[in-house]
């Protein structure tokens, strides 16, 4: 090999190795960005100017943060203002009770005479917290006897009827069954606490008597209302899926540290709200395909394989998620050439959502309409700024990937120009099991498959006093025997 030969073979791999060293400097920026750094994704918490992320509207913002900046004698003289009548409205729907403060020497302090009552004056309102009590309620029956009947030989006797009990041959009432569930899944707090807990106001519970009841009571209450819900839920023309991990132990055939997942799948943004979670020991795509088996429609989601080619689906995918990687690929170092083509796709994101905020009230059939018109000239511009970027970054980059990720789903993330019923994210199922991910940093991992199973939160859906949908709640906020009232998704278990 001559000289020359090894000169340019050195260079070129010299050129790899800066590559490569780029794309490790990125990685380990990112994961320091992740395990330090905020974790909001919202536009001005990102490491980038406003200036750089107009890329639709650099004049109105620049007049608008110019018109925004205060002068150095507003911020002197700056006072907080006082809501007027914010306190009363805040306190105007919780029961009042009078409390007068008396005078405890009523005899006047010059004279000694007995003074004589002449008005009140109020002198504040304060909120009251009363803790909770446990109490013991012991239910009896009563008999009637005819004594007419008696007399004539024909005893006749007559008792009254009892409400059926939450649980067989236990101690638990509503109440009590659904306040365990409160906690558990409302508050997040493990059973283990809540014995500690039950144990301070006079009861000693066990954890394993309150999973118990949580085990009862979905099967007996829970579990026929959850059946139904799925019957109705692939009925639908619009769903939402997301999966989240779970760690469960002692699973036939498989180690503790295997993960499984939690499912869920829910109703479109315009529909009446259902919100079904499933444990399933694994992530494949049998198991989406035997839930939503019958189900045709439009399937929002993120870019999973297992969400793909189910038969009768149209898959929408989520431009939140992309729009996360853009964020991702922003580098820390403001200089950095990359820095523009990622806030670029931010900006574009930006748009996107801005002009569905503007859209939102509008009828469906308008929504698509508006969407060709105002959205699809946008459409049109960020496809191919994708196809400019994508020679100018590495393709193994954060960025790189982005669009690569971007050019790979092209198709499914403009399906939702078909219908206007569709929408541009899957937010609603990642918020919805939220607060199962919560709950999750708190019980860390299910005991038992049966525990796992156990562990789908328990989601109501009701209708307030006028017949209109309010947003899901857990169904442990409520009492157990007001459940037939509304629709509930799984129940769940403890550890």
């Amino acid at each position: 090999m001559s000289p020359l030969e090894e000169l340019q073979k050195m260079e070129h791999r010299i050129g790899d190795l800066e590559k490569e060293n780029k794309r490790l400097q990125e990685t380990v920026q990112f994961l320091t960005q992740k395990l330090y750094g905020k974790s909001s994704e919202k536009t001005a918490s990102l490491p980038v100017g406003v200036e750089q992320l107009s890329l639709f509207d650099e004049a109105e913002t620049a007049a608008s943060r110019a018109a925004s900046e205060p002068t150095i004698e507003q911020i002197q003289s700056y006072q907080r203002k006082k809501q007027v009548g914010e306190r009363a409205e805040l306190l105007q729907d919780l029961p009042h009770e009078k409390r007068l403060c008396q005078v405890q020497d009523r005899c006047c302090d010059v004279c000694h005479s007995e003074l004589v009552w002449v008005g009140e004056a109020f002198v504040r309102t304060e909120m009251e917290f009363s803790t909770a009590r446990v109490q013991a309620i012991d239910i009896y029956r009563e008999s009637l006897e005819c004594r007419t009947c008696r007399k004539e030989d024909k005893p006749q006797m007559k008792k009254a009827t009892t409400p059926t009990p939450v649980i067989q041959h236990s101690m638990a009432s509503a109440s009590s069954v659904a306040w365990v569930m409160y906690q558990k899944f409302v508050n997040s707090m493990p059973l283990y606490r809540q014995e500690k807990e039950w144990k301070s106001i006079g009861l000693d519970l066990s954890r394993a008597t309150m999973a118990n009841w949580m085990i009862a009571a979905t099967r007996d209450w829970l579990k026929p209302l959850v059946n139904r819900l799925h019957e109705l839920l692939v009925q639908e023309r619009y769903l939402h899926a997301d999966e989240t991990p779970l760690q469960v132990m002692n699973e036939k055939g498989r180690k503790n540290t295997t993960p499984s997942y939690m499912w869920i799948y829910s109703s479109g943004q315009h529909r009446a709200p259902i919100r079904i979670f499933e444990y399933q020991p694994g992530r494949g795509a049998k198991y989406p395909q035997a839930f939503l088996k019958g189900f045709k429609g439009y399937l929002h989601s993120d870019a999973y394989s297992g969400y793909a080619n189910l038969a009768g689906t149209i898959p929408c995918l989520c431009w939140a998620h992309l729009r996360r990687k853009f964020v991702e690929a922003l580098p820390l170092e403001t200089k950095h050439p990359e820095e523009s083509l990622a806030s670029e796709g931010i900006a574009y994101c930006n748009k996107f959502f801005e002009l569905e905020a503007q859209l939102a009230s509008h009828p469906p059939e308008e929504r698509k309409e508006q969407r060709l018109v105002q959205e699809k000239p946008v459409l049109d511009a960020f496809w191919s700024w994708v196809e400019t970027a994508k020679g100018k970054v590495l393709p193994k980059s954060k960025l790189g990937e982005a669009l690569k990720y971007a050019r790979n789903h092209r198709q499914e993330l403009m399906n939702y120009l078909q219908d206007g019923n569709c929408v541009i994210s899957n937010n609603l199922a990642e918020n919805s099991i939220r607060p199962f991910t919560v709950g999750r940093k708190n019980w860390l991992f299910s005991g038992s498959p049966r525990g796992g199973n156990r562990k789908c939160s328990d989601l109501q859906h009701r209708r307030d006093s006028k017949g209109k949908w309010i947003e899901p709640v857990q169904i442990s906020s409520l009492s157990v025997a007001t459940v037939t009232s509304g629709c509930i998704s799984s129940a769940a278990g403890a550890t």
